[in-house]
């Protein structure tokens, strides 16, 4: 919104109107913006919550500190979503198309959990939304997402050949003079509309969906994307919901990521950084940077009230959204294999508690008693019985989120 404002004052050469040109002054207002609308107005949040007795009902699991949870506000994701949306749509050009898409899938997926938090809160039904509609919800996010991304005029990436490159039909060059940067007279920028990823630790690490589905598949490659996004977006999206169970756990890992996605979405969109690395150029991109600020800022504001001892909890409405926001970013920036490493905290959690129902369900049929591989899952309860604080769990859980992100890092120059 404000960027047309200051568009309009720079025209009359007002002093300082300039500065809205510059993606990193905008990013620290998104940023600080985010921290002050999360510490400020969360207080007031959790106070309206605690007089509308909107709090947390505790299942006893036998884990040390868990009754004393009980009653503590919930629902707190719509701190993160306000601390989100409002700077984005402050700072951010409300007509690019990544940012649009963002928007939607923050929007979609924080109504999806927030009914499921209004079904276990207000109409006393611990179980919430049933299952299948979550998903049902996730699969509309990643049908909408994927068109958008596949389809749309906007979406597309420069690649970077050598001067031995033939070029294919439909292939456009791009000089790039614009930049006033030296190109080297050996290489050409390849603008395309097609779906490239990222492959990690890989020398040529460019991907493209369609050689899949063979050479004859060119129109058709949607049909392996769009269901790769759908995976992607359930995937991590419940990995986070998995990882919310200790205080401070899904936001602190939420915002480490949110923080190595700035970094990739920064190079990739400047011209001079992906010629440097030797990645895809993804131009209009660079408005993403002011989004995963408001992001970053909005979970580090939310940890204000939700490290331990946590005075509120994301619920749902906050999980759903901080990981399919984390989902659709990556997918974004052409970094969804990447995913795996970077949200490696979220797959483990998902994968403990996949090994140990299926372990359950094998040990069962075959010896008539079921056997755990776990003493509880997800993974953070398992450390909990095995005796860990729940402090000294998340901060070790925070400490492997940060070496995952600085892996993924790195892997814009180890290939």
């Amino acid at each position: 919104m404000l960027t047309s404002l200051f568009n309009y004052l720079e025209m009359l050469n007002i002093p300082g109107a300039g500065l809205f040109d510059y993606i990193s002054f905008r990013a620290a207002l998104a940023l600080i913006t985010s921290l002050i609308i999360s510490v400020i107005f969360g207080k007031k949040i959790i106070g309206l919550l605690q007089r509308q007795q909107i709090g947390e009902t505790v299942r006893d699991l036998g884990l040390e500190g868990q009754l004393a949870k009980t009653g503590t506000p919930t629902m707190g994701g719509l701190i993160i979503l306000a601390a989100i949306l409002i700077p984005t749509l402050l700072f951010a050009k409300l007509d690019n198309i990544y940012i649009i898409t963002m928007l939607l899938s923050t929007v979609w997926l924080g109504v999806i959990g927030f009914i499921d938090d209004y079904i276990k809160v207000f109409k006393k039904n611990k179980k919430g939304l049933a299952g299948r509609f979550k998903v049902l919800g996730q699969i509309g996010v990643g049908i909408i997402v994927g068109s958008m991304l596949y389809f749309s005029d906007d979406v597309q990436v420069h690649k970077k050949v050598d001067a031995n490159y033939v070029l294919a039909a439909g292939d456009e060059v791009v000089t790039h003079l614009h930049t006033d940067m030296a190109i080297d007279v050996n290489t050409k920028w390849i603008k395309t509309h097609d779906m490239t990823t990222t492959i990690p630790f890989v020398k040529s690490n460019e991907f493209n969906y369609n050689w899949l589905l063979g050479e004859n598949s060119k129109g058709w490659g949607w049909l392996l994307f769009i269901p790769v996004v759908i995976f992607i977006v359930i995937a991590v999206s419940n990995g986070a919901n998995m990882t919310d169970g200790l205080d401070g756990l899904a936001t602190g890992t939420s915002a480490i990521i949110g923080i190595a996605l700035a970094v990739l979405a920064y190079v990739s969109s400047n011209i001079r950084f992906a010629d440097y690395l030797d990645v895809m150029y993804i131009p209009m991109a660079e408005e993403l940077v002011i989004f995963i600020a408001a992001f970053v800022g909005a979970c580090i504001g939310f940890l204000w009230f939700n490290s331990f001892p946590a005075q509120i909890f994301m619920g749902d409405t906050g999980s759903l959204a901080l990981g399919g926001i984390i989902a659709v970013f990556a997918i974004s920036i052409r970094k969804e294999l990447l995913i795996p490493i970077l949200c490696g905290v979220f797959l483990i959690e998902n994968l403990s508690v996949i090994l140990q129902v299926g372990w359950f369900k094998i040990t069962k049929r075959r010896y008539g008693e079921g056997r755990r591989i776990f003493q509880m899952a997800p993974l953070h309860h398992h450390y909990q019985k095995k005796g860990l604080h729940e402090a000294k769990i998340v901060s070790r859980f925070w400490i492997v989120a940060v070496l995952l992100a600085v892996i993924t890092i790195v892997t814009l120059k180890v290939r």
